[in-house]
């Protein structure tokens, strides 16, 4: 797949067939992944690949506690900054609407966090996540190094013809996590990777971007 084809089709999948995802391909992915960009080449992440009944023991742990209206463990890091302004607030609330309203929850219905919660702890069905971690001692930059690690992860998923769904969500319940995949204390859970092949038949949901005059200064050009 043309890196330009991969970036684009590259999207948060939240509707995953329970068709397995091969090993080898896994393996083939998380060994190429190994050549992203990292300073100091620290390669600051550590990867769990979760799958088959520990996987399932996972959501039926997590999924309880959703239901259970349990608001989750205390953050080790801010998912947001505690003010958001604009622009930023504003491309959050779109795109939370379309989101949800894509998964058949609306804006007023009064179940709306739980099940917004539950989907997520089901990692939307797919078949494999992925939970990065990285040592406590990191700072800001090696966090910046495990966000690009994670993108050239999705990319070559999207090359392999899977698709992905990154979830923060999952540091509400990492101290869940922590008991399935054994990590010790001295690593923190930066999020998961829900990984598998899109479930056909399901609406499509692709949230919109700012343009680039937005985002991007030319200097000297």
């Amino acid at each position: 797949m043309d890196v330009y084809e991969a970036v684009d089709s590259r999207r948060a999948v939240r509707a995953f067939s329970d068709e397995p995802v091969p090993k080898e391909i896994l393996e083939r992915v998380l060994a190429a992944a190994t050549r992203a960009p990292s300073s100091g080449n620290l390669q600051p992440w550590h990867v769990y690949v979760v799958t088959g009944e520990p996987l399932a023991e996972l959501k039926r742990r997590a999924t309880a506690r959703a239901l259970a209206g349990d608001t989750g463990d205390e953050r080790e890091y801010p998912m947001y900054p505690p003010e958001l302004t604009s622009p930023y607030l504003d491309r959050f609330s779109a795109a939370a609407d379309q989101r949800y309203k894509a998964l058949g929850i609306e804006r007023d219905d009064l179940g709306r966090p739980k099940k917004i919660a539950a989907l997520n702890s089901e990692a939307f069905g797919a078949p494999v996540v992925l939970f990065c971690y990285l040592d406590r001692t990191m700072g800001p930059g090696q966090w910046g190094d495990a966000g690009m690690y994670l993108q050239t992860v999705m990319l070559l998923l999207r090359a392999e013809g899977l698709h992905s769904c990154p979830q923060v969500m999952w540091t509400m319940y990492r101290k869940t996590v922590s008991q399935i995949v054994g990590a010790d204390d001295g690593l923190v859970l930066f999020c998961g990777v829900a990984v598998g092949f899109e479930k056909e038949g399901v609406p499509r949901l692709r949230t919109g971007r700012a343009d680039v005059t937005e985002t991007v200064s030319f200097i000297g050009v």
